[in-house]
């Protein structure tokens, strides 16, 4: 039996990686998402394979994050919630763990973090950090199946939310102004920086129709809400859904996430993945009332200098500060800086 080997995908060269592999590493390990996050903010990416023979075991796509905030680092997943490392053995994995810290070592980052989906404990020297979730709802291909799994009174929130007149409209380039404006606004009010329209923009042409905005209005035609979808293989992954401020209490979000779910079941979509929420946040009470089956997240850190694991998430203190901050600053000065913030978030 040939040893697992890593060789390295240069910067043209096409993936062509197997359906379990790919399906494992998500949307964020295609190359259309690495040229994105390379043309957008200019990070370097670097793609390895673990090979036995002339078989792909593994891969791993690590974004190089230079920020003068928020420091130097590798990440896979850029922007995302996971994804980014896949493997079919555990030779694989450990040719492909050995390789992101050679580069971290190389680079001089002050952390490397794989963030995928696993249930195995992280092997020395690399460190667990179990914070995060995701939530995935298998869905049936007859929404009213969906439907029937919902308690009495969540199904009473939405058939309320069915009667306020909001509409839903579904698009790509066409509705990138009003998915802009409602997700930079919304989240202004959640205390956090958003991307440029310019990155949207880019995302819905590196994707095509692997990608869909949905806007929603209320019966005089004001926006609401919206979404950012992203279809890969039979998953719909909520990239962003927000609901803008003064239309929290009147159930239009259960009004975007259920146009949501009965579109993916129209459309014939295995799986809705909800995206990462912090465990036991407000977020993951919300997502957990769509019956959505949780499967936590394996954030494996490698510290090259020693240090605790950075705490890039609202339970550090210096996050709540922040945020509490970013929500009181003007819109223009927002817009202004956001993009210079979030691209040392990925």
């Amino acid at each position: 039996m040939p040893e697992v080997r890593v060789r390295t995908l240069e910067r043209m060269q096409t993936s062509a990686w197997s359906e379990a592999l790919a399906s494992s590493a998500t949307f964020t390990a295609l190359d259309a998402w690495s040229d994105l996050v390379e043309e957008t903010y200019g990070y370097s990416i670097h793609r390895f394979e673990a090979v036995q023979g002339d078989n792909v075991q593994g891969l791993l796509v690590l974004t190089h994050v230079r920020h003068p905030i928020l420091g130097k680092y590798l990440s896979t997943s850029p922007f995302g919630s996971y994804g980014g490392f896949a493997y079919t053995s555990i030779e694989a994995r450990d040719a492909l763990m050995n390789e992101a810290r050679k580069l971290s070592d190389e680079l001089g980052v002050e952390y490397c973090v794989l963030r995928f989906q696993s249930d195995e404990e992280a092997p020395a020297p690399w460190l667990q950090h179990p914070i995060y979730s995701t939530y995935l709802i298998n869905l049936p291909s007859n929404p009213e199946d969906l439907w029937k799994r919902f308690v009495s009174k969540d199904r009473w929130k939405m058939k309320q939310a069915l009667t306020k007149g909001f509409q839903i409209q579904f698009g790509q380039l066409d509705l990138l102004d009003d998915t802009y404006k409602v997700m930079s606004q919304s989240m202004h009010e959640l205390g956090s920086p958003y991307h440029s329209k310019a990155y949207l923009r880019r995302m819905a042409e590196k994707l095509g129709d692997q990608l869909e905005f949905a806007i929603v209005r209320d019966e005089k035609g004001v926006l609401v809400g919206a979404a950012v979808v992203i279809y890969d293989r039979g998953v719909a992954s909520n990239l962003h859904a927000n609901i803008l401020r003064d239309f929290r209490t009147s159930y239009a979000g259960e009004f975007l996430y259920w146009s949501l779910l009965e579109r993916y079941c129209k459309k014939g979509i295995q799986v809705c993945d909800m995206g990462r929420s912090l465990n036991g946040s407000g977020n993951e009470v919300y997502k957990m009332k769509w019956k959505p089956d949780k499967v936590p997240l394996a954030y494996w850190y490698y510290m090259p200098k020693g240090g605790q694991i950075p705490e890039l998430n609202q339970k550090s203190a210096e996050f709540q500060f922040a945020i509490r901050l970013w929500k009181f600053l003007p819109s223009f000065l927002v817009r202004a800086l956001g993009p210079a913030l979030i691209r040392g978030i990925v």
